[in-house]
């Protein structure tokens, strides 16, 4: 079968929308019709390479459809179903075993490895394969292939549109929020970086009743939407020291902090902010090799804490289907992020997105 998919041919390239052919689906595989796919930060960076992952390749991993078609070993998803996408695991290792997903052993390879396990790939052009099982999907194009354990099942008066992003960068810094710090109502919490997945964090600590909400950022109009969705207070980066200035906010520190910036520099004020006993939680992604310094007595003597997260810490087929349930309540209204563009805009959407222009571009498929 042939359908259209934005392929990035080498580092640094545009994405170019063209024409690839699926092959055959393996028996625990899942072919899904793509209506939606936001763009994420992790799609940028490993266009740029910062991340190894091999070229040419088609990336996408924030896609919700319908599924077309399943393997002969799939039990869970049928024809018909609407489904979001998000990212894989193995389901066998010690941490899948103990529910730690995102923390799989071979969570690297099965995301970042643009390849089945045996190193082929579903995706060809002119006979020779494309790269593609980004995240278990490859979702920037008009059809995807993915795992029965990596989609998840989505009401189906739920517009895709709005549920594809929550397959990564919402569920990543709500998830930070809710299933990792668990941060109890009437704490503080400083959130470093107004992007998608700082946005998506300070919803949610206005679910669970934080009291203090401080939304730090250099662009005054992201600072407006985190007010939007629930900041207490917000700071411009740009005005002075970040840390200062959440210090004199919240006198002795915040409970918890979260660096989505992936700046060394700002991973630094997320904690010297902290008070006693305070969570740094650490989201943002830099280049392999960035190194970060602290005052190593910051942390000792404060018992301070520091904590890399993952996707959230989520378990997609619980977490997913209880954020798109705030959504439809009101309580979490991601959509207000959202810029849509059509499928063949996607290089224009990554630009407006690199420039800060949009915080969440998604992207519409067409037949």
């Amino acid at each position: 079968m042939t359908i259209r998919a934005a392929v990035v041919e080498s580092k640094g390239a545009p994405f170019t929308v063209q024409d690839v052919v699926v092959g055959d689906l393996r028996d625990d595989e899942v072919l899904v019709k793509v209506c939606a796919a936001g763009i994420c930060h992790t799609d940028l960076i490993v266009r740029d390479q910062w991340y190894p992952v091999p070229l040419p390749a088609v990336l996408g991993h924030e896609g919700a459809g319908v599924v077309e078609r399943v393997g002969a070993a799939v039990r869970g998803i049928a024809s018909g179903d609407k489904v979001g996408m998000t990212f894989n695991s193995c389901g066998r290792c010690v941490n899948c075993a103990r529910g730690r997903f995102s923390y799989c052993l071979d969570f690297f390879a099965r995301n970042f490895g643009a390849s089945r396990d045996d190193g082929s790939s579903v995706l060809s052009r002119d006979g020779v394969d494309v790269h593609a099982h980004f995240f278990g999907q490859s979702s920037f194009a008009t059809h995807a292939v993915a795992t029965e354990r990596n989609v998840v099942k989505i009401e189906t008066e739920i517009p895709l549109k709005i549920a594809a992003p929550f397959g990564c960068g919402i569920q990543t810094g709500a998830g930070a929020v809710i299933n990792v710090l668990r941060a109890p109502a009437g704490s503080s919490i400083a959130v470093f970086g107004a992007g998608a997945v700082g946005l998506s964090a300070v919803a949610a600590a206005r679910v669970v009743g934080c009291s203090n909400i401080i939304a730090v950022d250099i662009n005054p109009a992201r600072l407006d939407v985190a007010r939007d969705l629930g900041a207490t207070e917000t700071i411009d980066a740009r005005t002075g020291d970040s840390a200062e200035l959440v210090l004199q906010s919240k006198a002795g520190g915040v409970d918890f902090t979260l660096e989505t910036s992936g700046s060394p520099a700002v991973f630094r004020q997320a904690v010297d902010c902290l008070a006693p006993t305070g969570v740094c939680g650490l989201i943002g992604a830099p280049a392999f090799g960035t190194e970060v310094t602290f005052d190593m007595n910051t942390i000792l003597v404060g018992g301070r804490t520091i904590r890399g997260i993952v996707e959230g810490d989520s378990v997609p087929q619980v977490f997913l289907p209880t954020l798109i349930a705030l959504w439809k309540d009101g309580r979490f209204p991601m959509e207000r992020i959202m810029r849509f563009y059509d499928f063949d805009q996607i290089d224009e959407a990554a630009q407006d997105a690199a420039a800060g222009r949009v915080i969440k571009p998604v992207l519409l498929m067409d037949d």
